[in-house]
């Protein structure tokens, strides 16, 4: 890997092209090397994983929403769009935004957390849909979303933006670009353009994340990826985009990142090099915010020593900088104590999450969520009983480059009212790559069965799974067998009705 410094140069300094993060990411995405083995067997399992969770949600009001949006923009050659029968096919940004939703709507798909943190499976939407809509092969869609894990996790290496309050998705417009450029096989030029274009307009403020957290959350980031394809077909068309995006003197690090003076390494494959980035992601096993795994597999391990969770005084999590502030009560959002919170803000309540899997013994992506369960008495008593608090050994785990140390975790102490303390504590979730039970090709095969159960038949199951597994061997044209169909009757309704929904 190269390590690039990144900086703002004033509009009379000389900066070359070449020499341009967006030209070095370019070049990334137009280098045809080839795709490992093991990275390909890792694509495979995220396109697998993200199929299970957009069946879980295929119903939800979010979801169905995006999918009526969707299909108002019907398309020849076109994408397909999950849930909905693959001869109808939508022009290709509308099926990865309705797609996109479907894969973020539960918060259960994967990770990586670094500088800044992310939801790489993200990128799989936008590159899939125009896979369809070109008539690419399963090879070809291996490349394009090698890149755009390659491209993701290495800008979230290196540069932070949730301390300037910036969201995630400023990350995945560029890496979804790159992705479907490596994918279409587009000149560095091209590439280069498009990059800096989805950097422009996929940049939004960190709010989505914060307060009362609304169905944006799932929206974002196929948001992000509807304006990849577009700035993607706005280039091909010889368009040029605003640069330098990153380091220009009013562009993005001058004036929404830490500004003039510093400097940002983003490390990056050599000429050459293959793109293994993938490696470095995890998904979950909890429909749940990251920093929450390994504590929901704490709190599982914890409550049978404490017992009677009535006879608790309190609860600490000393946990990292990003836990305390993001989903604990560092974040000083009286929401996440709220029982009447919306799904998307209890997704994000430690809180709340800690109680409830001390209480169950587990998590479930509905069951975990439902209003009836946040407003048990027992379950609020005992949820605010409980405070996170950032410990600097946590924090420095967190951003530790040796996977030895590097942990999501905490120590959790619980004083009970007799004066005992029970404590414990957990640095990778169960299964991470280097947890208890490291998830593999059968514990995503059985993610899916078990979210897709009762909503897609059981031959639809085998075969989609099937079709996923033969990836790189689908030919030209054969990726609609990535989509999967939905029983008559299950898809859900939107709430009507929307401008798309008149007609003459």
């Amino acid at each position: 890997m190269n390590t690039h410094e990144v900086r703002t140069y004033k509009s009379a300094e000389k900066l070359d092209r070449d020499d341009q993060l967006a030209w070095k990411i370019a070049e990334v995405a137009a280098d045809d090397v080839a795709v490992d083995d093991d990275v390909t067997e890792m694509i495979i399992n995220r396109i697998i994983d993200n199929a299970s969770v957009a069946a879980a949600s295929v119903a939800r009001r979010p979801v169905a929403s995006a999918r009526a949006q969707a299909m108002a923009h019907p398309y020849t050659p076109g994408a397909t769009v999950f849930g909905v029968d693959s001869g109808t096919t939508i022009s290709p940004e509308w099926a990865a935004y309705a797609n996109g939703v479907a894969v973020r709507e539960l918060d259960f798909h994967d990770t990586y957390l670094a500088a800044d943190y992310s939801h790489p499976g993200d990128n799989i939407p936008p590159i899939l849909a125009v896979a369809q809509h070109t008539g690419k092969s399963g090879a070809d869609l291996i490349r394009g979303l090698a890149t755009g894990y390659e491209i993701q996790v290495d800008l979230v290496t290196g540069i932070c933006l949730h301390e300037h309050k910036i969201d995630h998705i400023a990350h995945l417009g560029p890496s979804a670009a790159a992705g479907i450029g490596t994918l279409l096989g587009l000149p560095t030029e091209v590439i280069y353009q498009a990059v800096q274009q989805a950097l422009h307009v996929t940049t939004t403020t960190r709010q989505s994340r914060k307060g009362e957290i609304s169905s944006w959350k799932a929206y974002a980031p196929a948001f992000a990826g509807k304006m990849a394809i577009e700035a993607v077909d706005r280039v091909m068309r010889g368009e040029g985009a605003p640069s330098p995006a990153w380091e220009g003197e009013d562009g993005f690090i001058a004036y929404l990142l830490s500004g003039p003076g510093t400097i940002y390494n983003v490390p990056l494959p050599g000429k050459g090099e293959a793109k293994r980035a993938i490696l470095d992601t995890y998904t979950k096993e909890h429909s749940a915010e990251y920093q929450s795994q390994a504590l929901i597999d704490l709190a599982r391990r914890m409550g049978p020593k404490v017992g009677d969770l009535s006879k608790v005084d309190n609860i600490v999590i000393h946990t990292s900088h990003h836990t305390h502030y993001v989903i604990g009560t560092g974040a000083n959002d009286p929401q996440k104590m709220d029982p009447k919170a919306s799904r998307e803000t209890l997704d994000h309540s430690i809180m709340y999450i800690f109680a409830v899997a001390l209480e169950d013994g587990g998590w479930h992506h509905e069951k975990s969520y439902a209003p009836e369960r946040a407003n048990r008495p027992e379950t609020v008593e005992l949820w605010h009983k409980i405070t996170t608090t950032e410990d600097k050994e946590w924090t420095r785990r967190y951003h530790s480059k040796d996977p030895k140390e590097k942990a999501f975790g905490g120590r959790v102490v619980i004083t009970m009212k007799d004066g005992s303390v029970i404590e414990d504590e957990l640095a990778l979730a169960d299964a991470h790559p280097d947890g208890a039970r490291p998830f593999v090709r059968e514990n995503y095969k059985n993610k899916f069965l078990t979210l897709s159960e009762g909503i897609l038949s059981g031959a639809e199951q085998t075969r989609f799974l099937q079709a996923a597994e033969a990836l790189r061997d689908l030919k030209a044209g054969d990726l609609a067998a990535l989509n999967f169909v939905v029983e008559a009757g299950k898809l859900g309704d939107p709430r009507p009705t929307g401008i798309f929904d008149y007609k003459k």
